[in-house]
């Protein structure tokens, strides 16, 4: 339910700070922790990616929750704030509830009912919020106008895509934006059930996830994992619904899922609206865009931050072709934070393997001299169109050519764009 959302943690135990950030993580959030309300203000006040809620402890060392609350209330509305205190602090809170805070939760407490309060104080606009959620690509950014015109509709979505794509978080994007934001979303991974459990599971009577779901929300992961018992009864769930009650059924799969994959008449009632993901092969730009919000929650909580990502870095990450997409790309970023012998993570650090699109030294064979050149238009195209935001006839602007010379030039070196 927290995939994808960005969370600011204001807690200096270090035994229950790092309870909750591991939770939150497994949840899928991306998670800042501020140890201090000194380091906390200037981090809320000015995010470079807002914040969809603040889990705040009451009692800090250097001031109080309350008046980190309090101070960033005179610069604006103020992320949700989920305050933490123990039974002697219960007045405070309720006081802060008063002010304008979303909720408190009295320790000790336990993790469910935990991520139940925060889950609810994020409210669909939050989560929803503006700006880029998925990427600054324009294949992100069709996929966001896309989202939007799906959510208004109520037959079943089939979600495609590489693994790591983020299939899940597309799914939960369309529920927040949907007019069921306030019903559940309940999502069943197909993988982790065996055949006997896969109909039990997803339509028992009460307790399945058809149920769980209402009028909300239900996720299928790996629909092409169904057994045919589970396919059969879901089809008969789905004409007997008819989209007029009952939960939308939002089904996803990788990119390679064919018709035969399923029995045909499931699969054309599921794939009545589909969505495709694209991988970060065909759009480099993303890659490096989710890198730095990563970095940026990942630097945080570090004793001694990073000073940054170098541009080669950056360079680099373009040049891979991303076979795992997000799953491999937050993979080589932990490890490059945790290996790294600089203040600064450079190619290597992340490509320790050999860095993509680097030119062999003269102790290797020579690249031809033409693939050198081919690899430098290719990434001087590419930096273009990322500073054009993928207009073509901007890009063209910039390199100084004429349009359809950018266009002939991209087919030869195999860039994938849009005018």
């Amino acid at each position: 339910m927290l995939e994808g959302l960005h969370i600011a943690l204001v807690e200096d135990d270090e035994i229950m700070g790092g309870s909750i950030l591991q939770r939150l993580e497994l949840e899928g959030a991306r998670v800042v922790w501020l140890k201090t309300i000194h380091r906390a203000v200037g981090a809320l006040r000015t995010p470079r990616t807002p914040f969809d809620a603040v889990v705040c402890d009451i009692r800090l060392p250097d001031r109080s929750g309350e008046e980190l609350f309090n101070k960033l209330c005179e610069h604006g509305a103020p992320p949700p704030f989920l305050f933490m205190t123990g039974q002697g602090g219960a007045d405070q809170a309720v006081r802060l509830l008063r002010s304008g805070a979303a909720d408190y939760l009295t320790k000790p407490f336990d993790m469910a009912q935990f991520l139940e309060r925060l889950t609810q104080v994020i409210t669909p606009q939050d989560s929803a919020r503006k700006g880029p959620w998925f990427g600054i690509s324009p294949m992100a950014k069709a996929l966001d106008s896309d989202l939007a015109r799906l959510a208004e509709r109520a037959e079943p979505v089939l979600i495609m895509g590489d693994s790591g794509t983020g299939k899940r978080l597309v799914a939960q994007r369309l529920h927040s934006l949907s007019d069921r934001q306030a019903a559940p979303f309940v999502a069943v991974d197909l993988t982790r059930l065996s055949p006997d459990d896969m109909a039990r599971e997803v339509l028992e009577p009460d307790t399945g996830a058809f149920a769980r779901a209402g009028e909300g929300i239900i996720l299928i992961e790996r629909i092409s994992r169904a057994s045919d018992d589970l396919q059969a009864r879901l089809l008969a769930a789905l004409w007997a619904s008819n989209g007029a009650s009952g939960p939308r059924l939002i089904a996803t799969d990788g990119a390679e899922l064919k018709p035969d994959s399923l029995r045909p008449d499931l699969y054309f009632h599921l794939s009545i609206l589909t969505l495709t993901i694209p991988a970060f092969r065909s759009r480099p730009e993303d890659a490096v865009w989710l890198m730095s919000r990563l970095f940026e929650g990942m630097n945080a909580r570090r004793a001694v931050p990073f000073r940054g990502i170098s541009p080669q870095a950056e360079q680099a990450v373009r040049a891979h072709d991303w076979p795992g997409n997000g799953r491999e790309l937050r993979a080589r970023l932990m490890r490059a934070m945790a290996m790294a012998k600089g203040d600064t993570i450079l190619p290597v650090d992340l490509f320790p393997e050999g860095v993509p699109g680097a030119v062999p030294d003269a102790s290797t064979d020579f690249l031809p001299l033409g693939d050198v050149r081919d690899a430098a238009e290719r990434a001087h195209i590419r930096g273009a169109l990322d500073r054009a935001d993928g207009s073509l006839t901007e890009a063209a602007k910039l390199l100084q050519i004429g349009r359809s010379t950018l266009w002939e030039k991209m087919q030869k070196l195999g860039i994938d764009g849009r005018g």
